[in-house]
């Protein structure tokens, strides 16, 4: 029978590939500086607060009251089985209107030639007063709702305006 330091000799030498040499290691940088990287505080270890938004109403509250205000509680009333669609209103401002033109009507827009502008082929629902309509811009303005300020502004202006269902 073989020798074991005989069967070794068969063998190629071991070596050591996929060990990191300490010398290059990353943590002989970090030598010298107190904590090596891992703070004074928490020491290297876990989780000692908890994970997330753990404790945001006992150890955490400073935090959660600083930073998201309102994050816990309840405001206003419930509406059950709220249909978002029956609200969905999109406006538009009458500062606005007059974009809404398109260029080769603009320049052929005179006084017995009035452009109509209808908001719900661009997506409004309803027109608000906001900002002026130029008296040089008179336009018939066909809309689903619209405020009172807004009408009375398209009318001083020499327009006027269809309400469409």
């Amino acid at each position: 029978m073989e020798s074991k330091l005989e069967i070794g000799m068969d063998q190629p030498e071991f070596s050591f590939q996929g060990r990191m040499t300490t010398r290059l290691r990353k943590n002989r940088k970090k030598r010298g500086h107190v904590s090596a990287g891992h703070g004074r505080i928490g020491k290297h270890r876990k989780h000692p607060g908890g994970r997330g938004n753990a404790g945001g109403m006992h150890h955490h509250r400073i935090l959660f009251d600083k930073y998201h205000p309102g994050y816990f509680g309840k405001v206003g009333m419930r509406y059950f089985h709220k249909l978002r669609n029956k609200f969905y209103c999109p406006i538009v401002n009458v500062d606005k209107l007059w974009s809404m033109v398109p260029q080769d009507v603009r320049e052929n827009a005179s006084a017995d030639k009035i452009p109509v502008v209808d908001v719900s082929q661009h997506g409004f629902f309803k027109v608000l007063g906001k900002g002026m309509v130029p008296p040089s811009h008179p336009m018939v303005v066909k809309a689903k709702l619209i405020s009172k300020t807004a009408e009375k502004k398209i009318k001083e202006a020499g327009g006027a305006v269809l309400l469409t269902a």
